[in-house]
């Protein structure tokens, strides 16, 4: 009867212990979830750009700066793509809300200056002294 005493607690050690991995792979899970860290767009190009400088290497780079590799390589090839994109297209590009605030301003002073021109236009009318007619000149 020993015998069957230390099978079952050899499955009873295997169980804990299976237990406590998958407790600790949770806790692993959980850590790496919270230390996940949301990069900014600005911080993306500027470590995709001191990367293109190649003053270190890329992992180097991505070790001091607690990039995945993968991460950085997604990075470059979207600001290459953003880049061509941008060089191809048509150079129109969207107005800045300075510029569009000027237009404003700009279209408001015109259309002051119209109707000014147009209440002048009308009092001269008003005001002018009627054309001589062609047939009546010299007679009397």
């Amino acid at each position: 009867m020993p015998e069957n005493r230390t099978v079952d607690q050899t499955a009873s050690a295997d169980e804990q212990a299976e237990k406590r991995t998958e407790e600790t792979r949770g806790f692993m899970r959980s850590v790496r979830r919270a230390t996940r860290r949301k990069y900014t767009p600005e911080e993306k190009i500027r470590i995709v750009l001191e990367g293109f400088r190649r003053e270190a290497t890329v992992s180097d780079l991505c070790r001091r700066e607690g990039v995945n590799p993968a991460n950085y390589y997604s990075w470059t090839k979207e600001f290459m793509e953003a880049g061509k994109e941008r060089l191809t297209r048509n150079t129109v590009r969207d107005a800045t809300r300075v510029e569009i605030e000027q237009l404003k301003r700009e279209n408001g002073d015109l259309k002051e200056i119209v109707a000014d021109l147009v209440i002048e236009t009308h009092r001269l009318k008003k005001t002018a002294i009627p054309p001589l007619s062609y047939g009546t000149a010299g007679r009397t």
